[in-house]
């Protein structure tokens, strides 16, 4: 293990070169395929478990779930971006004894808030949720406890410029996630008996949040390891430091000075999820009288299905955007903010230039893509539809992702915060009425998340050309993108529907038959959407070069001519 790991040692050598920019960099960038491949791991593992668990398990998982992680937010979410900005100042000018200090602070200030946070899981959960998702819920409770020791410790090397143990820890915390809930399921599912469909789904739901907690544990006996392979050269730090002595009452209260603003906005960007699924359940279940497992069964399709795909083309976009971001920084910092304008423009390019063809990839094809991943019938045509719905989203929070990040990075702290409360304010307002007085409802919920995502484009985008002067080629950035990606969009579907018909004459199996097809199109309309957009002037070799593997796509182009 301790070749995979960087030593402080090395840490400190990347920080003494002239190109340590590029570190930088170099890290966002593992940490942000780290997240991507995580959102990957932890797609293709729904699709067992929801064939073990059903949609109605899913409901309850998903319903839980959503309040575990506002508590987590609350209590320790924030920790590892919070830590990381007050050590780094720390470590900056030496003052090791200091960090490690507010280290072991943290630790016991996690271990409060945590305790407290578990406890309310706990003892709170019929409070907090309606229905058999209570149940579920009390067993996320010691993974409250575990998350904050894991997220100091990963804040902790985070400080030190090195992303590699977190994006390790992430990775290991997905896998085991994985397995464990996979296998949880199947055990305790097998327990319930096939009696109760009810309480199957309920004991199902109960393996795959035993699954979470197992994830968070293995994670933090990793990163304990890492930093016991350091701990030679963390103590021989602290006894060379003659900086001046902070007492630990000082130390918890910077702590809680940075972790505290890290938290309000964290947490309303998280929140709106949360508030969705709270009115979801408690007007349809208290006030329109529907059956617990209906609802659940519903929310399940919509959070466990249909959300959860459209969330790996918006990590793809937002891995885009964070490993771009660092640029308009450096940018803003050295050439002004004129430059910046310019780097804000074309990272949003790049940004629609992946995430629009990905919105119309799986309008086009939601129902075979579903299909792939959760074929159970009963629920697949409701499923898709939603997909469709979503699809939109993917465009609007990655413009969303790019935004927030360049309002921060300019300074503009609070206005990301202050945009996510009004639009969340408006989406529970239009949810409300729309479950009250409609029988939409799980189709009500893909509105008010069309509606959030669009008002954060809106609002985030008003705000930042108040600071910036950003001018976009509308040809380049939108008008050549979106043609390119409703070609690719008509030729896949064509695609799909001939290679069906084939494939259907000797193929058995209607699975296989639409897996088949699919690759074969998703394959051809790739190439299809590269080929148009460059050849109609809409993207640069430049362009392309900023796309996540960018120079080995311009390879592939090159070698193909269509570069």
């Amino acid at each position: 293990m301790a070749q995979a790991i960087i030593s402080f040692s090395q840490m400190d050598s990347y920080s003494n070169k002239e190109n340590s920019k590029k570190g930088l960099f170099v890290q966002a960038g593992i940490l942000a395929i780290a997240g991507v491949i995580s959102r990957i791991i932890g797609l293709l593992y729904r699709s067992p478990l929801t064939a073990i668990i059903g949609d109605e398990g899913n409901g309850y998982y998903s319903t839980a779930y959503n309040f575990y992680g506002i508590v987590l937010l609350i209590s320790s979410y924030s920790i590892p971006s919070a830590i990381s900005k007050i050590l780094s100042g720390k470590i900056a000018v030496q003052e090791y004894r200091n960090a490690h200090k507010i280290f072991r602070s943290a630790l016991i200030y996690v271990a409060i808030v945590g305790l407290l946070g578990g406890l309310l899981l706990f003892f709170g959960a019929d409070f907090l949720v309606v229905g058999r998702s209570a149940t579920v819920l009390r067993f996320f409770a010691p993974t409250i406890f575990f998350f904050g020791f894991l997220g100091v410790l990963r804040g902790y090397f985070q400080a030190h410029r090195t992303m590699v143990p977190t994006s390790i820890s992430q990775l290991i915390e997905q896998v085991f996630n994985a397995i464990v809930s996979i296998t949880g399921a199947v055990i305790l599912t097998g327990m319930a008996g096939n009696d109760d469909p009810s309480k199957r789904a309920v004991y199902g739901a109960i393996g795959s949040a035993l699954g979470t907690g197992s994830g968070v544990l293995v994670a933090l006996i990793f990163m304990f390891l890492v930093y016991r392979f350091n701990s030679s050269n963390i103590h021989r730090r602290i006894e060379e430091d003659t900086h001046e002595d902070m007492g630990y009452r000082t130390a918890f209260k910077l702590i809680l000075m940075v972790v505290t603003p890290f938290i309000l906005s964290t947490f309303i960007y998280n929140v709106s999820t949360t508030l969705n699924s709270t009115l979801f359940t408690r007007i349809l279940i208290n006030i329109k009288g529907m059956e617990d497992s209906a609802v659940a069964y519903q929310y399940g399709i919509f959070s466990s299905k249909a959300m959860v795909i459209t969330n790996l083309p918006i990590a793809l976009a937002s891995a885009a955007a964070a490993a771009m971001i660092p640029e308009i920084s450096a940018t803003l910092a050295k050439d002004g903010i004129e430059e910046a304008a310019n780097t804000v423009s074309r990272v949003t390019k790049v940004i629609l230039m992946i995430s629009i063809p990905c919105s119309v990839g799986l309008f086009a094809l939601a129902k075979p893509v579903m299909m792939i991943l959760f074929p159970q019938r009963e629920s697949l045509d409701e499923a898709s539809l939603l997909l469709m719905f979503l699809a939109i989203t993917v465009v609007l929070y990655s413009l969303s992702t790019v935004t927030n990040a360049v309002l921060q990075g300019i300074g503009k702290i609070y206005v990301p915060v202050i945009n996510a409360f009004i639009s969340l304010l408006i989406q529970g307002a239009i949810l409300a009425f729309l479950l009250l007085y409609t029988d939409l409802n799980d189709i009500a919920l893909c509105i008010v998340t069309i509606t959030y995502s669009f008002m954060m484009c809106v609002l985030n985008n008003f705000f930042m050309k108040r600071s910036l002067e950003i001018t976009y080629d509308i040809k380049k950035t939108y008008v050549l993108p979106i043609i390119s990606a409703a070609v690719m969009g008509g030729a896949a579907f064509g695609i799909h529907y001939l290679f069906s018909l084939l494939f259907g004459l000797f193929v058995g199996s209607a699975y296989f038959t639409n897996l088949f097809a699919s690759i074969i199109a998703i394959i051809v309309a790739i190439i299809i959407y590269f080929v148009v957009l460059i050849k109609s002037g809409g993207a640069s070799e430049d362009d392309i070069r900023r796309f996540p593997k960018g120079a080995s796509i311009v390879r592939i182009l090159k070698k193909t001519k269509i570069l």
